[in-house]
This record gives structure tokens, sequence and C-alpha cells, in this order.
């Protein structure tokens, strides 16, 4: 449950406004509000003047959401991970059934975590093929005078001046 604190609360945790967090998540506003819209994080307070307040925990939260957004997670796979990692997190440890279900949890992600990086690996590695592709087209291309370039290239040449 959201907390209602003075603007001058100081806790044992760093209370932050969402500008900060923006700037410490590199998130926008935008992005914050909306994880928060659909129930992923959730300000640890707001001001007397209804301020969104977050503590380090709830930086934590986004950098973990942030993480994973570049490896296609959906929002609901998100909000899966966070409550298991948060109830294995828990001050109260879970009963020994649960965790073992949280932590396959878990594992199961780290699982697609690693499926889905090998991929990026994958796309990665040919994107770094086709620039190099591109830049000896290029250097081929710039050492010759358009009257030594063979007819391919010549009219590949043509092409894109025309298209250009």
């Amino acid at each position: 449950m959201i907390g209602y604190v003075d603007a001058e609360y100081v806790d044992s945790e760093h209370i932050m406004r969402i500008a900060e967090v923006a700037a410490r998540t590199e998130l926008s506003l935008r992005t914050i509000r909306h994880y928060e819209e659909t129930g992923l994080v959730t300000p640890s307070a707001r001001s007397q003047g209804g301020l969104r307040l977050y503590t380090e925990s709830d930086v934590a939260r986004l950098m973990v959401i942030r993480r994973m957004t570049p490896l296609g997670f959906t929002l609901d796979e998100m909000s899966a991970l966070l409550a298991a990692t948060g109830r294995l997190d828990a001050g109260e440890p879970p009963a020994p059934d649960e965790r073992d279900e949280l932590l396959g949890r878990v594992g199961a992600f780290e699982r697609a975590t690693a499926e889905r990086i090998a991929d990026l690996h994958t796309q990665l590695a040919r994107a770094e093929e086709f620039a190099a592709i591109l830049r000896a087209w290029m250097e081929r291309t710039e050492r010759t005078a358009p009257a030594e370039r063979t007819a391919p290239e010549a009219s590949a040449v043509s092409a894109g001046r025309r298209d250009g």
C-alpha cells in the first residue's frame, strides 16, 4: 500500500522523485508511468502534494524490467518473474514446496534469457558481417574510378543515383 510522506521525510532509504528515477534508470517518465499503470511497479509513497516517491528497491525493480525489455519478454512475463523473486526475497521464507516452485520459475527465466542472448549474438554476428561487406564494397568502390569499375558495380552505382 502506498503511504503518504512529507516532502522532507527521510527514511533509511533514499526517497526519489520520478525525474531522478528516470535519470538513474534511463527510462522516460512516460515509460515509468506506463509500468505503474500496468502494475509492474508502484511508487513506495506519495508526497502530501501527490508526487510519486520511489526507493532504491523501486529503482532495482525498474532495472529488472529495463533489462528484460530488449530480450522481448512480455509485461506478463516480467510480472511473473518479479512476483517470484519478490516472494523469494520476502522477509518470511516460503515453504519448501513453494520455494522449489518459485526457484523453478526463476530458472526457466534464466534459461529463456540464455536462449534469447544466443539469438541476439547470432543476429549481431550477421549484422557485423553485413556491415563488413558494405565497408568492403565502399572501400573497393572509392578506390576505383567510374571507368575502371566492373559492369555490375557500375550499374549498381548508376541505379543508386537514379533512385536517390
